[in-house]
């Protein structure tokens, strides 16, 4: 019998993971710039903690989360999504004693028990950022921008950034009334979830993905004509402050995020080379989760930049592997023992150095090389031995160098060939 991953889970290998490593890279350059510091959570994580922050009435609570009793029977959560984790260490630790703002980013795997689909898996990666401590929206705007230069960075084109405002509990309410009176004479052409969540959180039914639903919350009203003053002030400050930052967006007031946690800013990066599975990244401010979680009140905004949803738009310019900088061929009693030695000096000064291990031919030893796509070969063999010199053949322009059979010599040479 042949084993196999489960569905909705895959394997990443090599030559792709290239281009994973690429994306983490440029993520943990522009981190440091701004100033934010690498939080590792755990996957796994009490219940509660999700059902009290996502929200009782989201798909991902009632639909998706992997949730399960462990021998201790305690419900337990593989966690499927990360500011909830992160606001659950944040106030555990006591950071908010820390001068503001504080920022954090993380990278793992996230999961949701869902339909699997193109660029959505059960198991799934995130990069994500948290800002904390400060209200103003100088902070959004800094983070959207952040956002931006992750992505321009890794060569990501043609995405837009969608911006709104959902509003604070001072003006959700009002909101939510308007919402409720326009949906209440169409609520029998909507889906069964919509009809039992019109009451629980009728702004749940704005973010479901069913078509008849969609059709039918269409001319719903805007979020964004009930807005308090000082929410609409806030969103004025962002969207000023995003043209002084010159971060290209537009409004999208029927943008709806999939976490209750949010208030005020929320946004979307989207690109319709994706289909229908269109967001590379969200995020937005949560400015009451850490009191809900028994923290001081503390503003908070944040991020998430879905790795399936970004590899496919950049691989095809990264997909090719990345060859040896040297392949050293063997010949003769002495040299493979040697030709070890030199690939293991090669390394600890920062060379990729294979050797054959085989003790094969010098035409079946080039022809690996070719297939390695090595840059660099070097022939190691008794004569090389005798006389300490070998000669460094670049693979890619077909020149020839003799040098002295020493480390440094070698690396030079071979930096210069690349």
């Amino acid at each position: 019998m042949k084993h196999k991953t489960l569905k909705g889970f895959q394997d990443i290998l090599p030559p792709e993971i290239s281009v994973w490593q690429h994306i983490e890279k440029i993520s943990r350059d522009v981190f440091k710039t701004y100033g934010y510091q690498e939080i590792r959570l755990p996957v796994l994580e009490s219940t509660d903690i999700f059902t009290r922050s996502i929200g009782e009435t989201s798909d991902i609570v009632e639909k998706e989360m992997y949730t399960f009793t462990d021998k201790g029977d305690r419900s337990v959560t593989l966690r499927p999504e990360g500011t909830a984790s992160f606001v659950r260490a944040y106030v555990e630790h006591h950071l908010f004693n820390n001068p503001a703002p504080q920022k954090f980013y993380y990278m793992g795997p996230m999961f949701r028990y869902e339909r699997p689909q193109a660029y959505r898996y059960r198991q799934f990666y995130q990069i994500g950022a948290e800002a904390m401590g400060v209200e103003d929206p100088k902070l959004d705007a800094e983070i959207i921008s952040m956002l931006s230069k992750i992505l321009n960075s890794t060569g990501l084109e043609g995405v837009n950034f969608e911006l709104t405002s959902i509003g604070c509990k001072n003006c959700r309410p009002a909101y939510r009334d308007a919402l409720k009176n326009f949906l209440r004479d169409r609520l029998n052409s909507f889906c069964g979830d919509c009809q039992r969540r019109f009451d629980l959180n009728p702004l749940r039914i704005l973010d479901c993905k069913v078509p008849g639903c969609i059709e039918s919350r269409q001319g719903s009203p805007a979020v964004l004509d009930h807005l308090c003053a000082d929410c609409k002030q806030h969103f004025d400050g962002l969207k000023r402050n995003l043209e002084t930052l010159s971060v290209r967006h537009s409004i999208n007031p029927n943008l709806v995020r999939g976490l209750d946690y949010y208030t005020k800013t929320a946004f979307e990066v989207t690109s319709e080379s994706l289909g229908s599975q269109k967001a590379v990244a969200a995020g937005g401010r949560y400015d009451g989760l850490v009191d809900e979680f028994g923290g001081p009140p503390t503003p908070g905004i944040g991020f998430a930049i879905g790795m399936e949803r970004i590899i496919p738009l950049i691989k095809g310019s990264m997909s090719k592997a990345e060859p040896p900088d040297l392949l050293i061929c063997p010949l003769g009693q002495e040299a493979p023992e040697k030709g070890l030695l030199l690939a293991e000096q090669l390394r600890s000064s920062g060379i990729w150095a294979e050797v054959n291990y085989e003790q094969t031919s010098l035409k079946s030893q080039m022809r690996k090389a070719n297939r390695l796509g090595a840059k660099n070969v070097i022939v190691l063999g008794e004569d090389e031995l005798k006389k300490g010199e070998v000669v460094v053949k670049n693979m890619v322009n077909g020149t020839e160098t003799k040098a002295v059979l020493e480390v440094q010599e070698l690396k030079k040479i071979i930096k210069a060939g690349k």
